[in-house]
């Protein structure tokens, strides 16, 4: 007997085709703390963990494997969206990047290359790739403030190894309007009409390729505005043609949902997740988020980023030995800077050599920290690398 040939997928989303009661439905949902065992509590359907807790656990590989595997279950299943509270043992690294960040916003304005996005003119400052600009700066905070164990471990749930870290920041003054409710890159950032033209397969691929996330730089309550979140609205697989639906804004407006952070807390979501920064009601409160925008290596990140220079500086940094990071801590830092993925390359000129893939900025880097290289030899192989793989 032959095998019924599968039926033919004709199913393209039309924003005239999404169903508002349906996804009213899924997100009435309840998110259980059974389903978050590590979790110290479930708020506003977002799950709340507490970093002292989970050091010991990302200490242990097993340990380690089960606790991501629940983040990517809750990122994909469940409500969408957790917080981890206080991930940075000394708060001082978080004052001094803010500093750095807002020398960065004023040479910017000063030199006419600031502006403001997504917000009406003046109402908030942005910081395009702060993560190469903090690594200019000032290498050895960069080390500290990105080598952080909790920031690794939750991209690596969502997107495996060798993900490419990108970083914004976003400074939202007193007065600082909502934004609409919308999903991120990739098909977040398309129009309604080139989001219909990928069939909806693209659409359920589109969020496994990048995970959001936001350092809090400051403590925050609701009046200050943090993000406003829908739990479960990422499970609506037409939402990338439906979040421009008046309807559908007008639901999420009704029942969003908000959570006080802390300076140091850190809240990752999925980026299909319905979501959209608040309004800052205080008088006196500068709301500052770096908000982190992760890829994996097998997708294109947003932004384009200089990571062989970022390595010449992280190197240094890391190389004098005196940072006092474990060595989980160092690979955090490492994976934030370095390509830790081999393609593309240039194959004619930078062929495997003892397997299936070649060298990346990531293997020279620990290869040259554990050999105690001196920085003209890192930057004399990196050089090599660069002119290997064609850039």
């Amino acid at each position: 007997m032959q095998p019924t040939a599968p039926t033919p997928r004709t199913d393209w989303y039309q924003a005239e085709a999404c169903s508002l009661d349906n996804f009213a439905a899924l997100c009435a949902q309840t998110l259980d703390s059974a389903d978050v065992p590590h979790a110290i509590r479930v708020e506003k359907n977002i799950a709340i963990y507490d970093a002292t807790g989970l050091r010991p656990l990302l200490a242990d590989p097993i340990q380690r494997r089960a606790l991501m595997a629940e983040w990517a279950h809750v990122l994909q299943d469940l409500s969408g969206v957790f917080v981890i509270k206080s991930a940075y043992d000394d708060l001082t690294v978080i004052d001094r990047a803010t500093a750095l960040f807002n020398d960065i916003i004023a040479r910017e304005k000063a030199t006419g290359t600031a502006a403001d996005h997504f917000a009406t003119a003046g109402s908030n400052d942005r910081i395009w790739n702060s993560l190469q600009k903090l690594c200019e700066a000032d290498p050895e905070v960069f080390v500290r403030y990105h080598g952080n164990i909790f920031i690794d471990a939750a991209s690596e749930s969502w997107l495996g190894p060798n993900y490419q870290m990108t970083a914004q920041v976003n400074l939202v003054h007193p007065g600082g309007q909502a934004q609409q409710a919308h999903r991120d890159y990739h098909l977040g950032f398309q129009s309604a009409d080139i989001s219909a033209q990928y069939p909806a397969h693209v659409h359920d691929l589109s969020p496994l390729l990048t995970l959001q996330g936001g350092i809090a730089h400051i403590d925050m309550d609701i009046d200050a505005g943090p993000t406003k979140l829908l739990p479960f609205s990422q499970a609506y697989r037409p939402g990338y043609a439906a979040w421009r639906r008046a309807d559908f804004r007008t639901y999420f407006e009704a029942q969003h949902v908000q959570l006080p952070l802390n300076k140091g807390d850190l809240i990752f979501f999925n980026p299909a997740l319905f979501h959209a920064g608040g309004h800052n009601q205080t008088k006196d409160v500068q709301r500052m988020v770096n908000l982190l925008q992760v890829s994996s290596a097998m997708g294109r990140a947003m932004e384009t980023v200089n990571r062989g220079k970022m390595c010449r500086r992280l190197f240094a940094a890391l190389a004098c030995g005196t940072t006092g990071l474990t060595p989980a801590e160092v690979a955090a830092a490492i994976a934030a800077c370095a390509e830790g993925y081999s393609f593309p390359t240039n194959l004619d000129r930078d062929p495997p050599v003892g397997g299936l893939a070649p060298t990346t900025q990531a293997d020279l880097m620990r290869q040259a920290l554990a050999n105690g290289w001196t920085a003209a030899a890192f930057d004399a192989a990196l050089t090599a690398l660069e002119l290997r793989q064609g850039a």
